[in-house]
């Protein structure tokens, strides 16, 4: 089970986690992980609630995860950057009862516990030092584990391949089984030291970073965020031999490289998140000599879907091979398989695939059409089987990794009064892979500043969902059906 996924390769003395020069080992993150658990029962947490986790990369998160599924509730952790808004949409749409929040995200808010718990409907159960006195003094008391493999342990708030956000269910069984396929699809090693700098919330760092390591008996090295001198210097000092992040993150890495520093301790370097340009897979490659792994993953996959091989071919551009116990196919609109070389949907099953959508029967079932996961994405497979995504089925856009939604960005737009039509589309940035740009047509007579825009949409949308550019203009291109045309939009920017 998730809440006990350490015990399969359990050494109690093996050190489980670093963070900030302390030093956790398997047997205190049991006990913590059981102390937790224990202090949520006596809140009221039971078997099937909803407890959404705000917490920043910390051994806490990973004690309320862990400690929160141990009991047989369903954590729902959610993006740090979410504004008060989004945050009432999810406790609302999840039916979620208490939510965990990190002193830190508390104060950063301004909002008080009882502000919070008024405006959510909603127990708050906040990390302070209090908490923490109370879980450490309480006495030892051991618990059963939870032992319902089918039973859904995780909601993750994405839109899939549409605009509409839902919550994808995800088993214990899901993230468990898909933690052993990305240990054996990256031919990864217990002896292994991971680092996690990836946000915790999100289910590529929780699923690689730290399942697949306490699964395998190996080390997590935490950090809270991607602060370039304290990665590298934690790449040197701490021996990572696994790193994990989104093409961002190495480009940073590449300026180290070029000052000749170098990580002879790391064996992988594997991208994911949001595709790698060829060209920073090749400089990493050739001045680093870094072994950069690409692969891809979707959450209602647990996320891992495929890897390019660590000691068999890589193919540049690639998302490679399906890991162990997944299939994949690339299908056409009536939903048969294609041969090599031609491009459809790409679609995946396996034991990783998540339940469905929590309250959203129309969209589970075209999400799991037949039977396959069908993820949104345009790609083709070579005779070899390697997978090439060659692009988004739908508009969705990928900010470092985190994926933002046109339609959500544009019906915020509209609700400001000035505001006639928006389309809001992706433009290329070399480090952040895509930025968020929108087009904009103000009513007759009306008067606007990208400034006061954008003043506007912060109060309402995560920072990664603000639109980096606006331009106003007169009109936008449409079909004979009024119906706004993108592409036309996105082919403007390339040129």
């Amino acid at each position: 089970m998730v809440g006990s996924i350490y015990k399969k390769n359990f050494d109690g003395e093996k050190i489980a986690l670093k963070y900030k020069g302390e030093s956790i080992s398997y047997k205190e993150l049991d006990r913590m992980v059981v102390a937790y658990a224990n202090y949520l029962k006596q809140r009221g947490v039971s078997v099937g609630d909803k407890v959404v986790l705000n917490c920043l990369n910390s051994p806490e998160f990973i004690y309320s995860y862990l400690g929160t599924v141990r009991t047989g509730a369903i954590i729902v952790p959610i993006n740090l950057m979410l504004t008060i808004e989004e945050i009432i949409h999810i406790v609302k749409d999840s039916e979620a009862k208490y939510m965990v929040v990190h002193p830190l995200i508390l104060q950063k808010s301004g909002y008080s516990i009882e502000k919070i718990e008024s405006a959510l409907g909603i127990k708050v159960i906040l990390l302070d030092e209090e908490f923490k006195k109370n879980v450490i003094e309480a006495p030892e008391s051991p618990m059963d584990d939870f032992t319902d493999e089918k039973a859904i342990s995780t909601f993750l708030y994405t839109s899939g391949t549409t605009g509409k956000q839902k919550a994808a269910m995800l088993t214990h069984k899901n993230l468990v089984f898909n933690s052993e396929q990305c240990y054996l699809g990256i031919a990864a090693r217990p002896d292994d030291t991971y680092m996690c700098v990836l946000p915790m919330f999100h289910v590529f760092a929780f699923t690689a970073c730290v399942l697949m390591p306490l699964w395998s008996g190996a080390t997590v090295v935490i950090l809270e965020s991607f602060q370039p001198k304290e990665v590298i210097e934690s790449l040197q000092r701490d021996e990572i031999t696994i790193f994990m992040g989104v093409p961002a993150m190495y480009v940073v890495l590449l300026d180290a490289g070029k000052k000749h520093i170098t990580f002879p301790k790391l064996r992988f370097a594997v991208s994911g998140g949001a595709a790698l340009p060829v060209q920073i897979y090749r400089q990493a490659r050739d001045i680093m000599n870094l072994p950069v792994i690409e692969g891809y993953g979707l959450t209602e996959a647990s996320p891992a879907v495929s890897f390019n091989p660590p000691f068999g071919v890589q193919k540049e551009g690639s998302i490679g091979l399906p890991i162990p116990y997944v299939e994949c196919k690339i299908v056409d609109e009536n939903d048969v398989e294609l041969p090599a070389g031609e491009v459809g949907e790409l679609a995946v099953r396996g034991e990783n695939v998540m339940q469905g959508y929590f309250k959203q029967e129309e969209e589970t079932k075209k999400a799991l059409l037949n039977g396959w996961l069908h993820t949104g994405d345009l790609a083709k497979k070579d005779e070899e089987g390697y997978i090439f995504i060659v692009d988004r089925k739908k508009d969705m856009v990928v900010v470092a990794g985190l994926n933002v939604y046109p339609r959500e960005v544009e019906e915020v737009i509209y609700q400001y009064p000035k505001i006639k039509e928006a389309a809001v589309i992706g433009v290329s940035d070399k480090l952040r892979g895509e930025l968020v740009k929108a087009f904009v047509v103000l009513k007759d007579g009306e008067e606007c500043t990208q400034k006061e825009l954008s003043s506007y949409l912060k109060e309402r949308l995560a920072a990664y969902k603000l639109p980096r550019s606006i331009e106003f203009v007169d009109t936008l291109p449409k079909n004979s059906t009024g119906k706004i045309l993108k592409r036309l939009l996105k082919q403007e920017q390339e040129k």
